[in-house]
């Protein structure tokens, strides 16, 4: 996917951002409508429910995150079909593109390669069992439908659709360069973890080779977030597990520094305290403060 820096217009459709939306970028052909089940009729009458594209179901399957990915010459016949027959989403997402420009063997193809990156990151259960065949395409039709893919893979994210967004990392070295971020960790030696990880573009990036928990500790009545994480990445096989603890295999980008200390010691945790500056007793939080007054010094 793309690094560089994109525009990404927003436009909601009733004034409410948990209501319709779509989502459009600056030259790229691809249009996405977002909606809640509970505006499905005011969907299907839109211009876009009457296009060919693939769309995602999202929900939650006995408390589990849940999702379908399918496709359709007229994506309104098919959600109507779904709304009937399938009671467990609560968000579909409608991919097509704004020329409705995009024809069986394109969307076939769209379906086939989501559902393959849906099922490698496995951030939530699919109701698709098996990955479909791709379509026969041309090769430029291919480079056409990546393209359109990787903008897609940014789209999707910044609407609260994280199914394809992969939270691994390319393994970096234990201890950062000079000049680069610094290292964190966490250590307990009663319960034998120690972590490492460095803050990179905003995510707390948890380094292959930590040492975590391996169950849920905490005795929360409700299950947190960060439960359910820690049991995803060990079904996904991100953390294996041994007889005591756990290890990650691959570098893991979680969403704050709290949300990766809790995964790390499997009970709830303030991460701002429990990070510490590698081989010192500095906390992440009193490093955020110390660099927030160098930034400032520096104005």
């Amino acid at each position: 996917m793309s690094t560089k820096g994109r525009s990404l217009q927003l436009f909601f459709i009733d004034g409410r951002p948990d209501g319709m939306l779509t989502a459009e970028v600056f030259n790229w052909t691809g249009h996405v409508l977002r909606s809640p089940r509970t505006q499905l009729r005011e969907t299907l009458a839109r211009r876009e429910a009457q296009h060919t594209g693939v769309y995602v179901l999202i929900g939650e399957k006995d408390g589990a995150p849940m999702a379908y990915i399918g496709e359709a010459e007229e994506l309104a016949a098919r959600l109507r079909d779904h709304a009937a027959k399938k009671d467990w989403w609560e968000t579909a997402v409608l991919i097509t593109s704004a020329a409705d420009n995009l024809h069986k063997a394109h969307v076939k193809y769209l379906e086939s390669r989501l559902v393959e990156i849906a099922k490698k990151v496995n951030a939530s259960a699919l109701e698709n069992a098996n990955i479909p065949p791709r379509s026969s395409l041309t090769e430029a039709d291919r480079a056409n439908m990546e393209s359109y893919l990787d903008t897609l893979q940014m789209v999707l994210p910044a609407i609260r659709v994280d199914l394809f967004l992969d939270k691994t990392r390319v393994t970096k070295p234990m201890r950062a360069p000079a000049g680069t971020e610094p290292v964190f960790e966490l250590r307990s030696e009663k319960m034998g973890y120690h972590a490492t990880a460095q803050l990179v573009e905003g995510e707390m990036v948890v380094q292959a080779g930590s040492i975590v928990a391996r169950v849920w500790r905490g005795k929360n009545k409700t299950p947190l977030k960060s439960q359910h994480l820690l049991n995803e990445l060990i079904e996904s096989g991100i953390i294996s597990v041994s007889e005591k603890t756990g290890r990650i295999i691959k570098d893991y980008a979680f969403s704050s520094p709290s949300q990766a200390a809790e995964v790390v010691v499997g009970r709830s945790a303030n991460g701002r305290t429990e990070w510490k500056l590698m081989g010192t007793q500095k906390t992440y939080a009193k490093w955020e403060e110390d660099t927030l007054g160098e930034t400032e010094a520096l104005q």
